[in-house]
């Protein structure tokens, strides 16, 4: 969340605009009966939610939610790691984008060094939220160089980075498809090091394309939502802080679930209406025109 928007001065919701945990846990219970059986709890940072145990227990405690997980930025997840394990956490995925601290702190504009997320990915693996899996945002010009060394860091550990290429979320990145590093060039690079072979994907519409070392030290991804846009086979929905479904990371307007909610409606139909109209294109429509076609809600709204 940028400071420059997101400043000492900016007016956040009011606290009875977002779901309590109650109604999140609710919306869950809908999607789950449509068949829904992964949730990831992300944001923003969602370890800054208060008693955000809580609500990760209630969750893991509905019928059919066979895979919670939750993505972080690490600040707070070694002190977190093993409530939330006790709680009923799967996994974590945590976001790294460079080894050394210039590049990692002008990239996410964070002021704790690559040390606290490398502690935090080791106290997570220990308490059993395995295997981590690391995610990298790779920009032309600012870390490629991260790229074979996080490949090679990581290696033998049991934790998976995946590489992602630069997206036009949001408003603020000021994103050029210049800036893209493709992922058949990430993963040439880390070949040329390390050779790899292509691994099926683990279930039908996993976003990233996987890779393993062919000496057997592990694997690593790639999401290749620009270069090679999956829309076709997309399967995630999206629910901000405040209720809002979206159907495509790219969307620029949801449906509020919150109103629905509160309102005593059907909140089943009114995903099912949602889902069923859904046309969602963004990424295979921008890949062949190569420009941004409209103007995305911030990723720190709806999350990765």
């Amino acid at each position: 969340m940028p400071k420059e928007v997101f400043g000492p001065g900016y007016e956040f919701l009011p606290r009875d605009q977002l779901l309590s945990f109650e109604e999140i846990t609710h919306v869950v219970e809908r999607f789950v009966e449509r068949g829904v059986n992964k949730v990831r709890i992300t944001g923003g940072e969602p370890l800054l939610r208060r008693e955000i145990e809580g609500l990760v227990s209630m969750i893991s405690a509905i019928e059919g939610v066979d895979d919670l997980t939750l993505t972080s930025n690490a600040s707070l997840l070694a002190r977190k790691a093993e409530g939330l394990k006790q709680a009923g956490l799967d996994r974590v995925t945590v976001s790294l984008d460079a080894l050394d601290d210039p590049t990692f702190q002008a990239m996410n504009d964070v002021g704790f060094p690559v040390a606290t997320v490398l502690e935090a990915i080791e106290v997570a693996s220990g308490v059993g939220l395995g295997p981590i899996k690391v995610n990298a945002v790779i920009k032309r010009g600012v870390n490629e160089h991260a790229i074979v060394d996080m490949a090679e860091h990581f290696r033998n550990s049991g934790h998976i980075v995946r590489f992602i290429e630069f997206m036009d979320v949001g408003n603020t990145n000021g994103w050029r498809l210049d800036d893209v590093v493709p992922a058949a060039e990430m993963i040439e690079s880390i070949n040329q090091r390390f050779p790899l072979e292509p691994v099926p994907p683990n279930y039908p519409g996993e976003v990233a394309n996987r890779f393993r070392y062919l000496d057997g030290s592990g694997e690593v991804g790639v999401i290749a939502s620009v270069t090679q846009p999956f829309c076709g086979s997309c399967t995630r929905a999206r629910v901000s802080a405040e209720g809002s479904l979206y159907t495509c990371l790219f969307a620029s307007e949801g449906t509020s679930l919150r109103d629905a909610l509160r309102a005593g409606e059907d909140l089943g139909q009114v995903i099912d209406e949602v889902w069923g109209k859904r046309d969602d294109r963004y990424s295979a429509i921008r890949s062949s025109n190569t420009s941004r076609l409209s103007v995305p809600v911030e990723m720190s709204y709806i999350g990765g």
